[in-house]
């Protein structure tokens, strides 16, 4: 593995990248080139449908922590199971919409605690999804906030807006923050951006990036400059 643009100590690590491709091979293609910077694989509903648990598993094989973007969503009971299985999986994040309410929530984190422990895997980190960053308002945000922290989860899905009020509000509750763009980039469909180094100054433990690395005809310079904008805002 190069240094590329991750020299900062733990820069790599806040780095999430997303692999909204519906082919194994394409994703792996893409996460070998951009694992110097990306130390988190975000494996989603398109790639997740195609390849199954075989995607968190060759992430996983290829050196990374793999995020779980499922957002599993039924009744408390399929919930718990469904988390279980991944958890067996050894994916380090497993996110569930808060609007599902506590009792789903506590099923799954329960679920997804106890798959890591039957495959022998590190805890991992139960997400909240709170707003999503394509909606144009968070009015929502304070109450699922606290749902999550009822239901024991150990972090939320928001976007970089709200990060401030997560850390007032539950200390010791961490922050995977889709909706990021640097600064000259399109912002797509979402609408509740910011930039790498304004979600990291804002408190995101981890930031996630996707069509603004991978959609671009230098994928490495993109990623460069991305890990030495967080790198600056995490020395700042």
């Amino acid at each position: 593995m190069t240094d590329g643009g991750a020299s900062a100590e733990g820069t790599r690590d806040r780095l999430a990248l997303a692999l909204d491709v519906g082919d194994l091979a394409a994703a792996e293609a893409i996460a070998r080139r951009l694992s110097p910077w990306f130390g988190i694989a975000k494996v989603g509903h398109e790639l997740y449908a195609e390849a199954g648990p075989a995607a968190l598993e060759r992430m996983r094989s290829l050196g990374f922590r793999v995020f779980a973007d499922l957002k599993l969503y039924d009744i408390p009971t399929t919930v718990e199971r469904a988390a279980r299985a991944i958890g067996r999986r050894g994916v380090e994040f497993l996110n569930f919409p808060a609007v599902g309410g506590e009792d789903m929530l506590r099923a799954g984190v329960t679920g997804l605690l106890e798959g890591a422990s039957q495959g022998g895997h590190p805890e991992p980190v139960a997400l909240a999804v709170t707003v999503l960053t394509s909606e144009t308002g968070a009015d929502a945000f304070d109450a699922r906030l606290q749902v999550a922290a009822d239901a024991g989860c150990t972090g939320v899905v928001c976007s970089a807006h709200e990060v401030p009020v997560v850390k007032a509000r539950a200390t010791d509750m961490a922050t995977m923050v889709p909706g990021i763009r640097p600064a000259d980039a399109d912002h797509h469909d979402q609408s509740r951006v910011a930039t790498p180094s304004e979600a990291i100054r804002a408190g995101a433990d981890w930031i996630v990036l996707g069509r603004a690395v991978t959609s671009v005809p230098d994928c490495e310079a993109a990623a460069t400059a991305v890990a030495e904008e967080v790198a600056d805002a995490i020395r700042s």
